[in-house]
């Protein structure tokens, strides 16, 4: 990865996880569910936790293992949307791409 996507992918994912955010304070303070809203914060957050480890990674498979958790954290992250979509908790919601 050069650094131009680096930072492209930092960003957004650090977007993302302030999206996720506001979406869990919305959840919660609607008092619609907090396991659900819960698990979202802690997967929708990691992804870019997990990006900022691996910028700076010592190695290339350092590099490669913390891509792939953040990979990992964002299948989660799109399940926990899925079922809080598909249970009626919350309305399809336009993240930014």
């Amino acid at each position: 990865m050069n650094k131009s996507t680096d930072n492209m992918l930092s960003e957004k994912s650090y977007s993302f996880a302030l999206e996720i955010i506001e979406l869990c304070k919305v959840l919660m303070n609607q008092k619609r569910d907090y396991v659900l809203s819960k698990q979202l914060l802690k997967s929708g957050t990691s992804i870019g936790a997990n990006v900022a480890e691996a910028n700076g990674a010592i190695s290339n498979p350092d590099f490669s293992a913390k891509i792939s958790i953040a990979y990992k954290e964002s299948l989660e992250t799109k399940y926990w949307l899925s079922l809080l979509k598909d249970s009626g908790y919350i309305k399809i919601h336009p993240f930014k791409a």
